[in-house]
């Protein structure tokens, strides 16, 4: 008998940070050899460790320890790991069907998530939604959608950003190692503005956002042309750039240029979206309406769903036939979907997502007046990171930050790394985290920084 036979996942699980082992124990050394002779060496883990169970603010590995998961597998178990009504809903339509595909015959649960995506999406405008399984998926059509319905070609996105692993996602994204090294070519037609990105501004986060808008709209208008641009995709938080929220008013500059160009602005929500910041949508906090949103992650607490949901004359621009896939819209996933739905609404999650966010920057706060490596605290919600920096300078510190990690996934908490530079420490607990579960593994971070 296994750790994987003896415990429960879900929220009924004991909600406590509990190392039996050495990090990694024996169990998880032995999977780890298994892994390394049936899996590809480019497939690789951020933890050592592999899990038995989840659920609430913890995950349980496979020798029995017991993790504070402050990644929620990446932005994804945002209303918690098998919450009760995601279980509830998808093991419900588990017994009922499992796939018919959309496309072949279709069925109520995907209709009953477009409808509530197009209600609690910015703007009162008339929308539509398409159902797809991955983020990237769902950045693809968004782009198709904007190229059919402008006739327009070029792609224009930012830099730190990250849009996906596909052929044309991957060409969005910004950074090279590990996502474009040796992958090439790429898609034509994508076209790269810098980021307002204050922290790292080089006049001064003063003169951030106009200056960046300045330089996105010399792009557009002098080098590629507005008539030739069919959308601009932008994260209104960027995730693996390092959770870098762009300069105020710089969003709402952009919005007000696609709008005056005729170009679709696509707003990429796949992290940032479904409750993460304390609202819906990262949008919100912005004040923008975009045309087109993406989502994905957070949507079906697990399970594989991804959406586009925009505007009705845009989403009914593509031929018939045009927009599709097998698994797209999976009936399990939309299940799983409606449950996060009344997890949110249920549980209040988006104040819970403001209440957690308030928390962990004061932790932080705290941490950084003890310390001269965390260079900026940033983000909104339960989306928060630090930058980490060489002290007196603003030069990216990588081996603090893979200290800083090996320290808390040795004392019982995980996390997630990120930045164009690898120098950002991210949170992203999930929302059904209780407060003292989470000031416990800020207690751990703060050791982690004192230790250096």
């Amino acid at each position: 008998m296994t750790v994987l036979d003896t415990v429960a996942g879900g929220p009924e699980l004991c909600q406590e940070r509990r190392l039996i082992s050495e990090i990694p124990g024996p169990r998880s050394r032995e999977l780890t050899a298994r892994r390394n002779a049936a899996l590809p060496a480019g497939l690789t883990s951020g933890a050592s460790v592999y899990a038995a169970a989840a659920g609430g603010g913890v995950i349980v590995d496979v020798d029995g320890n017991s993790f504070i998961d402050l990644s929620s597998g990446i932005a994804v178990t945002t209303v918690g790991n098998s919450a009760p009504q995601v279980v509830a809903r998808a093991s419900a339509q588990l017994t009922r069907y499992t796939h018919t595909c959309f496309l072949a015959t279709p069925y109520e649960p995907y209709i009953e998530v477009a409808e509530t995506l197009n209600r609690i999406t910015p703007g009162e405008h008339e929308k539509r939604t398409a159902l797809f399984s991955t983020g990237a998926e769902a950045l693809e059509n968004a782009v198709k959608y904007a190229r059919a319905f402008t006739k327009r070609p070029a792609v224009v996105v930012f830099d730190h950003a990250f849009h996906g692993r596909s052929l044309l996602t991957m060409t969005m994204t910004a950074k090279n190692q590990p996502y474009k090294h040796s992958f090439g070519p790429f898609s034509p037609e994508v076209y790269r503005a810098p980021m307002a990105y204050p922290y790292r501004w080089p006049s001064g986060p003063e003169n951030c956002a106009a200056e960046a808008f300045s330089q996105f709209t010399q792009l557009i208008d002098s080098q590629i042309g507005a008539d030739a641009v069919a959308c601009v995709v932008v994260e209104p938080i960027q995730g693996e750039g390092g959770f870098i929220v762009p300069a105020d008013g710089f969003l709402r500059s952009v919005a007000d240029f696609c709008r005056d160009r005729g170009i679709v602005l696509v707003a990429d929500e796949v992290q940032t979206g479904i409750a993460r910041t304390g609202a819906w949508f990262a949008s919100e906090h912005e004040g923008i309406v975009p045309d087109l949103i993406t989502t994905a992650k957070g949507l079906a607490g697990g399970m594989p769903l991804a959406a586009v949901t925009g505007r009705a004359e845009i989403m009914d621009a593509a031929h018939s036939g045009g927009i599709g896939g097998t698994y797209a819209g999976n009936p399990v996933a939309c299940a799983a979907a409606l449950g996060v739905f009344e997890e949110i609404a249920t549980h209040n999650l988006l104040d819970r997502a403001q209440r957690i966010g308030d928390i962990m920057v004061s932790e932080l706060r705290d941490i950084a007046a003890t310390t001269d490596v965390i260079g900026e605290i940033r983000g909104r919600g339960a989306m928060i990171a630090v930058e980490l920096v060489t002290p007196g300078s603003r030069v990216p510190n990588r081996d603090a930050l893979a200290a800083v990690s090996r320290h808390c996934l040795n004392n019982g908490v995980l996390t997630l790394t990120a930045g164009t530079f690898g120098n950002v420490l991210r949170f992203l607990p999930p929302l059904s985290i209780s407060d003292d579960l989470l000031l416990d593994a800020f207690g751990v971070l703060r050791a982690a920084f004192a230790a250096l």
